[in-house]
């Protein structure tokens, strides 16, 4: 279909099992969806995939990117780009139309991802699209990540790909600024729809998402309305960038203990970490796990050489991520993970890497299985989860008016979820079918590529139920491609691609059911707050809000909603391996014969 699906199975064709996420014979593919460049729909996203270097092993990952470079990809007349091999000296490649050059970037070489982009820009027009990676790619830093126009930025590691390949950068411009579409009337009904939803953001209680005033102006990816939160800020010093959610937030919190007032250091943090292209969610789990061993007395201060005391300042994050990027000192076993860098440091240090997260299984039962299957957080799959709860706590914290009440959430489990029992977040009952169906929506979701903040419509305040419409998807690829299929049909391609990618994973050496799992400290160590509803409230099976302050997940009911999960998929419930009997009934009986022939198949049960 497009995106997530086009390149797992391109992945599966054409990259060999055992080889390196650094080797030549890996790919990094770039993909957009058949929506793109339709105007309105919110369909322009556009993905980056290949064998990262963050999982051990390495394996098949993704990256979600917004912007209007996706789009641009397509006006040049082009659904995915493939890169292979490795130049020798650095380059950057153009794409205009069918036109494709390589030009020397050894000028860019050691250059900021910003800065090489504006570079490029000046030489071939402010209308050309880049994307470009930073020091971090260059150097191989396994957190390093892409940055393209309007600052989307790409994490799981393919900057380094990038890096590797001595690619700097990929400028796109096309010539087309209109996608014909096979019914144009349909969609023009289809997009009024839309609009009447008005699908946006939302306030998560507890949480300053939104940055606003005359510093801050909407900008939306190419296609969309703009109702969500992605904005361009531009600081006293007249530094301007995109400014929202993780990554705005990521050095808040360090910042205000810092300075005691709110200021712009965590919009500068954001910036430079952009620019040297390392993830900030790697940085978030890095700073609060050195401040831990700081606090618990171990060396981190003296292997940093920076005094965390200004943990906080524009100052200490700029040394930081100058020193992960470019390897200086501890700063290189940091640029290989922080299970390296805690190695290294020794002591109880590893037992101080936690992973909070605003969408943990401590919190919301349902996630604990969308995270154990993938390579990395299913930020996507979790939202689905996460974005209705959010409304559900403003209503019951009487923070705002919502429309999800308790009532609503049960609604939209049975419709979404596939039972009401999903709705009740203080038992495990559900929750392998509810990951099923949200993995299968999100994996079709993922290959059409459409927007985050919009899709699922899983609540409406038009409808007497408040339940939304999960049909829309369908009728708008129908509308575009001129192929006829329905919701049902839409969520079986998404199971195809979620066995897909299971199935390259397998092959790259991932053990089944043996590496199903989620970090220990989630079983271990009792959830404190939330990261947007310090109360930690869920609703319980008669809808009333009841605190999960305090749970842990229970790790025989764990693997009791493995064993429903694995049967749910057709798998084989003791290995967690696919079937041949399921892998042909998704139309992949080539990779089923591919996994016989390795041993990696699981019996037919």
């Amino acid at each position: 279909m497009g995106g997530r699906g086009f390149a797992a199975r391109l992945y599966w064709e054409e990259v060999p099992p055992g080889v390196s996420a650094f080797s030549e014979d890996n790919r990094l593919i770039f993909a957009v969806g058949p929506l793109a460049g339709v105007p309105v729909i919110g369909g322009s996203r556009w993905g980056v995939y290949g064998k990262s270097p963050i999982p051990a092993p390495h394996t098949f990952s993704y990256s979600n990117l917004g912007g209007r470079w996706g789009a641009e990809l397509k006006f040049a007349g082009y659904d995915g780009l493939v890169i292979w091999g490795k130049a020798d000296k650095p380059v950057y490649l153009i794409l205009r139309d069918g036109e494709v050059a390589f030009k020397d970037a050894s000028a860019l070489w050691g250059k900021g991802a910003a800065q090489t982009r504006e570079a490029i820009k000046r030489e071939l027009g402010s209308d050309v699209r880049v994307v470009a990676v930073g020091p971090a790619g260059e150097n191989l830093v396994a957190a390093g990540g892409l940055l393209a126009d309007a600052d989307a930025s790409g994490s799981a590691g393919l900057g380094a790909i990038m890096g590797a390949k001595r690619l700097k950068a990929i400028a796109v411009k096309g010539s087309g600024r209109k996608v014909n579409v096979a019914h144009p009337e349909t969609l023009k009904q289809l997009t009024g729809y839309l609009r009447s939803l008005n699908r946006g953001s939302f306030t998560a209680w507890g949480t300053d998402f939104v940055v606003s005033g005359p510093k801050a102006k909407k900008d939306p990816c190419y296609g969309c309305q703009g109702k969500c939160l992605r904005i361009r800020y531009t600081a006293d010093d007249g530094t301007s960038g995109k400014f929202v959610c993780q990554s705005s937030l990521f050095y808040q919190q360090w910042a205000w203990r810092y300075y005691g007032q709110q200021t712009e250091a965590a919009f500068h943090a954001n910036r430079i970490s952009d620019d040297y292209g390392l993830d900030t969610w790697f940085l978030e789990q890095a700073l609060a796990w050195l401040y831990r061993c700081h606090r618990a007395g171990l060396p981190a201060e003296q292997r940093l050489g920076l005094q965390m005391s200004q943990l906080g300042s524009v100052e200490f994050i700029e040394s930081l991520v100058k020193m992960i990027a470019l390897r200086q000192g501890f700063g290189d076993a940091l640029a290989q993970g922080l299970n390296v860098a805690a190695r290294l440091l020794g002591g109880q240090s590893e037992s101080l890497i936690k992973h909070p997260d605003p969408y943990e299984p401590r919190l919301y039962l349902t996630t604990a299985l969308l995270w154990a299957v993938e390579p990395r957080e299913p930020i996507q799959a979790l939202h689905e989860v996460g974005y209705p709860l959010a409304k559900w706590t403003t209503g019951i914290k009487g923070a705002e008016k919502t429309h999800v009440d308790s009532a609503a959430v049960r609604a939209i489990a049975k419709r979404f979820w596939g039972s009401e029992a999903a709705a009740d977040f203080t038992t495990t009952d559900g929750k392998a079918l509810a990951a099923k169906m949200i993995q299968d929506r999100q994996y079709v979701k993922e290959s059409l590529i459409l927007c985050d903040w919009i899709y699922p419509i899983s609540d409406s305040e038009l409808s007497p139920d408040h339940v939304g419409d999960p049909s829309l998807e369908s009728r708008l690829f129908s509308a575009v491609t001129g192929i006829e299929t329905d919701e049902v049909g839409l969520y079986r391609i998404g199971e195809a691609v979620f066995n897909q990618q299971r199935a390259a994973m397998i092959r790259d050496g991932r053990r089944g059911r043996e590496d199903d799992r989620l970090p220990e400290d989630w079983h271990n160590e009792p959830l404190k707050r939330g990261v947007m509803d310090p109360e930690c409230l869920v609703p319980d099976r008669e809808g009333k809000p009841v605190s999960r302050v305090g749970a842990v997940v229970d790790r025989q009911e764990f693997e009791r909603m493995k064993d429903e999960y694995y049967a749910i998929r057709g798998w084989n419930s003791l290995t967690g391996l696919q079937t041949r009997r399921t892998l042909e009934g998704l139309g992949l009986k080539d990779v089923a014969d591919d996994l016989e022939h390795r041993g990696l198949l699981g019996q037919d049960q």
